[in-house]
């Protein structure tokens, strides 16, 4: 049994609520990668775009059971930005990133097909919170100008889902 944690945020109006996204690998299902916590159809349809992005760099999904969970379970989570931490996590659990730092963090964002970060609203919400749980945050690089506005937090602000990796195995600034 393997469990890792990244954070992100859910939007309630203007206000940005914290979402814990709990990434479990375990035996049993092979194959199945199942995604719950009260998310939307984008969110559903994250599951795809994070396995090709996690291909387009070069990892497959251990054939296992995944399940993510978002919690809490009963705010409503709507959007693409849980991309990003779900990839993240899924990579902490499979022992690619170090889970413990990866707990550090906020991250929001969408991920193309080859693992490309994509622009998200909402980023600049997601800083203060990050700033507040003091935790890193992780966007866009189109959306670090946006997160900067929140000082006193690192951010990483990377173009890709391979930049992100290469930076926190300190390869890549």
């Amino acid at each position: 049994m393997t469990l890792a944690h990244v954070y992100t945020v859910a939007f309630e109006g203007v206000e940005a609520r914290e979402v814990d996204v709990q990434v479990h690998i375990g035996d049993g299902g092979a194959g199945v990668f199942t995604v719950v916590g009260l998310g939307d159809k984008a969110i559903g349809e994250s599951r795809e775009r994070v396995r090709a992005a996690l291909a387009a760099i070069g990892l497959a999904l251990p054939w296992k059971r995944i399940t993510v969970n978002l919690a809490p379970a009963d705010l409503p989570k709507e959007g693409s930005h849980y991309d990003l931490p779900i990839a993240l996590a899924l990579m902490a659990a499979m022992g690619v990133l170090p889970a413990s730092e990866m707990a550090g963090y906020t991250a929001m964002g969408e991920l193309s097909l080859d693992g490309q970060i994509t622009a998200v609203a909402g980023v600049l919400p997601a800083a203060l919170a990050a700033s507040e749980a003091e935790r890193g945050l992780i966007c866009p690089a189109a959306c670090g100008p946006e997160a900067a506005w929140a000082a006193g937090l690192e951010i990483i602000a990377a173009p890709s889902l391979i930049g992100v990796v290469n930076h926190i195995k300190g390869a890549q600034v």
